[in-house]
């Protein structure tokens, strides 16, 4: 996938503005991206914060036009090209940043750090939003590889106990459930166990596995899970710190039971998503104008 860099949709906005019509950031979103030719697949790319990257990228296009001059804003919420606009959409079809300085003499300001530091051009052609982006997956990344590790450490209990807290906080058990782990011995292949009722009329069983990154569940431990299952419950989850078989996971697709396998890369995922295990170090909140306060 190669979406466009956020300089790269100033053209596009320009091109499908330039029919003088009044539209707002949406629908410049959805044509600037038909303009630019950005595929299905890349419109599902997000950023962490759920939003399509594509429209991100738009929105701070549209921002740097519109301090420009290229773009006006007549009303809240919508836009309009400014003669600035048809200039350097006609002087320099490309509209690189130079072209928009060139022509209206506006310059992006960039911070005190960046000004001190030697940038890279993929870092400068992100965003802020981006480069934000960036920084919390790098961090993600971090965790998850350090979760695996202490989780590791632990004892199999520990994990179980664990496995059980993350399917509570994801929702399991309900508001009068409750969850349990089974005994440590004779269970089965079941280690807990999760009421989605107070009678326990529907059940949700697990197994866990404190496996080693390089030691994958195999299919015999699946079917031996369904095997515990069998008379109990309609499916299960499996969960493991380390990964699963092609076998393994062909056979969960393939048998009446319906089973879910969480590996390691995923139950990070979901323990930092829900946040089992980890807590937040800081809040950042990010500003943009209020244009009612300005109305």
């Amino acid at each position: 996938m190669s979406i466009p860099k956020w300089h790269e949709f100033m053209a596009p906005v320009l091109r499908i503005m330039a029919d003088g019509g009044l539209r707002d950031r949406s629908q410049i979103t959805a044509e600037a991206a038909d303009n630019a030719g950005v595929t299905h697949d890349e419109r599902g790319v997000t950023l962490t914060t759920g939003q399509p990257m594509y429209a991100n990228r738009v929105g701070w296009a549209i921002s740097h036009l519109t301090k420009s001059g290229a773009l006006e804003r007549p009303e809240r919420g919508r836009y309009l090209i400014a003669p600035l606009g048809r200039r350097l959409l006609e002087e320099r079809p490309m509209v690189t940043r130079a072209d928009v300085e060139a022509i209206t003499g506006y310059r992006r300001v960039k911070s005190a750090p960046e000004q001190l530091t030697d940038v890279t051009e993929e870092e400068d052609s992100l965003d802020p939003a981006e480069l934000i982006d960036r920084g919390i997956t790098q961090i993600r990344a971090e965790v998850a590889t350090e979760l695996l590790n202490r989780i590791l450490a632990k004892s199999p209990a520990f994990f179980e106990q664990t496995v059980v807290d993350l399917l509570v906080a994801m929702g399991y058990g309900g508001a009068e459930g409750q969850a349990n782990v089974t005994s440590l011995t004779n269970d089965g292949g079941i280690d807990g166990v999760i009421d989605q009722d107070p009678l326990g009329l529907n059940r949700v069983y697990v197994q866990a596995k404190r496996y080693a990154a390089d030691n994958p569940v195999t299919r015999p431990d699946v079917q031996s899970f369904v095997g515990a299952l069998s008379g109990k419950a309609d499916g299960g989850v499996f969960i493991t710190t380390g990964r699963f078989s092609p076998g393994a996971r062909e056979y969960a697709d393939a048998v009446p039971t319906r089973i879910i396998l969480i590996d390691g890369e995923r139950l990070t995922s979901l323990m930092i998503r829900f946040g089992v295990g980890v807590q937040t170090r800081e809040t950042v909140h990010i500003v943009e104008i209020d244009e009612d306060f300005f109305e």
